[in-house]
């Protein structure tokens, strides 16, 4: 049995439904499976329409369709999408995105991610929607030179967050000019520890899958989880690669103290079927603590539910 503890920042009449939300958002075992529906801004059209994706993709409706399908998949969308989308699948557990760019906008050294409501705004929201928003979610491009506005933000965020029992994640991304190296572990350690510092119950953050390719090396990645101390870690999914080898790395991020997956285009660009298996084996290695040999056994079958609807 998982103990949660609960930050000072809750207050007492709305500790039982922070540990709600927490349990709900990681189905009781700590570990979160994060699907970014934010890339919708993020990375505008480019992630969801062209070569190689499924035309599913192009519809706002296939990020939803997927996380129903997938036990413990926690939707991170804005609050358009929620609004719109989430009437249809109130029993999802959601991420509520307060801020959030397009890459059209700034300079490396001046990005800036404001929040697109007030903090009162967003949890009336919240509140008056109906849906299962467990947390909300806000973005620090960490050496802008807009740092301190957006750092400002996200303590705010935070507060507001624990105020009203929900968990706060923050997406945490190192951007300057002068960094030469967005994959140094060192580095990505130093935005673990400043979301610790704003109080965050998860952090974000980019892992280095280029290099972290062995045993040896993915055990660097330890210094991050260290650095975040009760933060818990999850790590984003990267650009495109193959189920299989997605699964390896999950697996090794888990077993060097990751505690969940950020994961986007990895799943939103694949067939509903496809996304699917992929889903339900993350959330194996995430919830379950299954093994990599399980995982993929668990990829290579055909959803149960998929079944259903043939039988029907």
């Amino acid at each position: 049995m998982v103990k949660f503890s609960v930050p000072l920042s809750v207050p007492k009449q709305q500790r039982d439904n922070y540990l709600k939300n927490l349990k709900l958002a990681t189905r009781g075992c700590g570990r979160l499976f994060l699907f970014a529906g934010d890339q919708k801004v993020e990375h505008l059209n480019a992630d969801f329409y062209g070569p190689g994706i499924t035309p599913e993709d192009a519809s706002p409706a296939h990020l939803f369709a997927i996380a129903s399908q997938i036990p413990g998949a926690v939707l991170a969308a804005h609050v358009g999408l929620l609004a719109t989308y989430g009437k249809d699948y109130k029993n999802l557990p959601y991420i509520l995105k307060v801020n959030g760019k397009s890459p059209l906008s700034g300079s490396q050294d001046n990005l800036y991610s404001g929040a697109w409501l007030k903090n009162d705004h967003v949890i009336r929201f919240q509140r008056q929607s109906g849906l299962k928003i467990v947390g909300l979610g806000y973005t620090v491009y960490l050496g802008s030179n807009q740092e301190a506005q957006m750092l400002k933000e996200a303590a705010e965020m935070i507060h507001s967050a624990h105020q009203a029992g929900l968990l706060a994640i923050i997406w945490m991304y190192p951007r300057h000019p002068q960094i030469k190296n967005e994959d140094d572990v060192h580095l990505i350690a130093g935005g673990a520890g400043v979301a610790a510092c704003l109080g965050a119950d998860f952090v974000k953050v980019k892992y280095p899958y280029k290099t972290a390719n062995t045993e040896t090396k993915a055990a660097a990645f330890k210094e991050v989880i260290r650095a975040a101390g009760k933060t818990r870690v999850i790590c984003v999914g990267g650009g495109r690669q193959k189920a299989e080898d997605l699964l390896k790395h999950l697996f090794r991020q888990l077993k060097n103290g990751a505690a969940g997956m950020a994961i986007g285009r990895n799943l939103h660009q694949r067939p509903l079927k496809e996304a699917m298996s992929l889903g339900m084996a993350i959330s194996a290695l995430i919830h379950d603590n299954v093994s990599l040999n399980q995982a993929l056994a668990i990829l290579k079958k055909e959803p149960a539910s998929l079944k259903n609807q043939k039988k029907s």
